[in-house]
């Protein structure tokens, strides 16, 4: 721990003393929030620096330490418009302490699930785009690819003018970019928001968990404070299910227009469903790099046609792999085997080979 924070005296943070944080946050007086890492505290430094004070608890002081550095070790050398800003740290016997900037607005969570801060599609759709490229940053942009493992809408806080900034890196996770995938000892994430991989045991893992997490995410966007729409008669199904089957179906605009979504909104509300769609794949390698969904969420490339991501919940599995070199393909399910011509849902298109959404290999 001592190497850990010499090292990151000559990063960015600054470190601060308990007693520093205890004049700033009033002998810590206007709590914002707390839950299993901690509590947060809003604070004003004497500058005039608005912050938000995060002192760290846990079950044992192993786990205090590993989360104080993932935090410290991830979003304290790097700094982008969409991740909140660590502005510097206090680490001392009766005091682990994170300090980071002040966002305004909460988080995400309270605008999808009460009616009364309800935000217009329009601006929603902002968030996602802004949040896709905070995790952009951590995947593509940063020296070493960072994963997050924990993408979820309390996570992604929002300032005085509704910009988003992903936060709470205490699962995060650094890695070289030429290894591509990681393997982990216990699960990691958010039940609901987390991958399927990464409740498997020794199962390798790559940054693609976290395009699922954000998939959800992009579902809880569009049916805002529910998972199942209680106006259809299938209120009790899971609702990323629902748009599956009404996509597959043709009527997707319909389950966008009975979530509510006005008309200015509905093509904004499809382009979500259909990215989300992409990137809750159960097999990783199906899902595309954050980075392109980015530029799909804003209009700039094609979406593919999506396949279904829920195959192995409905008593199929599902493995495509090229004939030869043609386009055609064989899909194999439990009642066997069959030839697909042409299919925009299994062909490796320029834009899924450039953007590493793969088709499966032949074997699981």
């Amino acid at each position: 721990m001592d190497k850990f924070l010499n090292d990151m005296g000559r990063e960015k943070p600054t470190r601060f003393t308990d007693q520093q944080l205890r004049i700033a946050t009033d002998n810590f007086s206007n709590l914002l929030g707390s839950g299993s890492y901690g509590s947060v505290y809003k604070g004003v430094f004497s500058n005039g620096t608005v912050v938000a004070v995060k002192v760290l608890n846990g079950s044992s002081d192993k786990k205090i330490e590993e989360q104080f550095k993932a935090e410290v070790g991830t979003i304290g050398r790097i700094h982008h418009f969409n991740l909140v800003r660590l502005y510097g740290f206090c680490f001392e016997r009766n005091m682990i302490a994170l300090v980071y900037e002040y966002m305004g607005n909460g988080s995400l969570d309270r605008y999808l699930v009460n009616d009364t801060n309800n935000l217009g599609y329009e601006k929603l759709h902002e968030i996602a785009v802004g949040t896709a490229r905070g995790i952009a940053y951590l995947h593509e942009e940063c020296q070493q690819r960072i994963v997050h493992y924990d993408i979820k809408p309390e996570n992604i806080l929002l300032d005085g003018n509704f910009n988003p900034k992903v936060a709470d890196f205490g699962l995060a996770k650094l890695c070289n970019r030429e290894n591509t995938h990681l393997t982990l000892t216990k699960g990691r994430g958010t039940p609901g928001y987390a991958a399927p991989e990464l409740w498997i045991p020794n199962f390798p893992v790559t940054h693609k968990c976290d395009v699922y997490s954000f998939g959800v995410l992009l579902f809880k966007i569009i049916g805002r404070r529910r998972n199942t729409v209680e106006e259809l008669a299938e209120s009790e199904e899971w609702f990323p299910m629902l748009v599956w089957k009404k996509f597959d179906t043709g009527k997707l605009g319909e389950l966008i227009i009975k979530c509510g979504i006005e008309q200015k909104s509905r093509d904004i509300a499809e382009r979500m469903a259909k990215v989300a769609l992409w990137c809750v794949q159960y097999r990783p390698e199906f899902r595309p790099v954050i980075g392109l969904v980015v530029k799909m969420l804003e209009g700039s490339v094609e979406i593919p046609e999506p396949m279904n991501p829920f195959q192995h919940m409905m008593g199929e599995i599902f493995i495509a792999h090229p004939v030869q070199e043609s386009q055609t393909y064989t899909t194999t399910t439990l009642s066997g085997s069959i030839m697909v011509t042409d299919s925009n849902m299994l062909r490796s298109t320029p834009i899924m080979s450039k953007y590493e959404i793969e088709i499966a290999p032949a074997t699981l």
